[in-house]
């Protein structure tokens, strides 16, 4: 897991970074490494230190408090001496070429991942929606009302036309009716794709508008995201972890 450093980030010192990189790797795998023993490995000596030293600042003792929700035990490990980490962050040169074998295109397509390929270059699409489901879309415009209003005034709205199909368009985009069972459908098949598998409201609705558009597409995703139950168990938490509870003593009536 990586991010770019937040502006007022930029200043920290060598040792708040290293510091902040660990917080933050602790927060994305909270669901794996709460109540479990984990190693940290950095490649900057003092933090092995972190615990017993005496001078700290505010922001660097409520990350302390944080560590502490979390049984770690931070290491030191040489960069020298690490070799994969090393070479992912600092990969250097550009691809000149790019072979694809015919079994890594096979790979793709069972994965439901299209390669796309335009003169010098190529790009991957991730979002590829059952036909069947594109044929019911199609379909199920000729019986809905708000469409039909839409192309009684397609003089009037110039982001809107008709195939030679008589299906409905917005720009590139598929108009999809107001089904509620035809979009539940849409929405989870998107969002179970094997690339993507339960993609946050902002990349979901990022990937579907490409292809599709109805009024408050973007507020229904929102709504379909947070009714992931998986979700909800596994997503980070950003409050300090509950202590447990206390019984309180019962009064005695005198």
């Amino acid at each position: 897991a990586s991010r770019q450093l937040k502006p007022y980030e930029v200043n920290y010192p060598t040792h708040n970074l290293e510091l902040a990189a660990v917080v933050f790797a602790l927060k994305i795998w909270r669901h794996y490494l709460y109540g479990e023993s984990c190693d940290v490995f950095t490649d900057h000596k003092s933090l092995k230190y972190i615990f017993t030293q005496q001078d700290l600042n505010m922001r660097q003792r409520s990350w302390l408090e944080l560590l502490k929700d979390y049984d770690t035990n931070i290491q030191y490990h040489p960069g020298k001496a690490n070799v994969v980490a090393d070479a992912l962050s600092r990969k250097s040169g550009m691809i000149t070429g790019i072979k694809v074998e015919e079994e890594i295109i096979r790979d793709l397509e069972r994965l439901g991942i299209e390669l796309f390929v335009s003169g010098q270059h190529g790009y991957l699409a991730s979002l590829r929606i059952e036909p069947n489901l594109i044929s019911r879309i199609k379909e199920a415009q000729k019986e809905d009302s708000e469409i039909w209003t839409i192309v009684e005034n397609l003089n009037k709205q110039v982001e809107f036309w008709l195939d030679d199909d008589n299906v409905l368009w917005q720009d590139t985009r598929l108009v999809v009716p107001n089904d509620a069972t035809l979009r539940e459908a849409l929405l989870t098949d998107a969002y179970s794709l094997p690339f993507s598998v339960h993609p946050g409201s902002t990349k979901m609705y990022h990937d579907l508008k490409q292809y599709f558009w109805w009024s408050g597409i973007k507020r229904e995703i929102a709504t379909f995201v947070s009714r992931c139950l998986i979700c909800q168990q596994v997503k980070i938490e950003h409050h300090r972890a509950s202590g447990l509870l206390q019984q309180l003593d019962i009064p005695v009536w005198k």
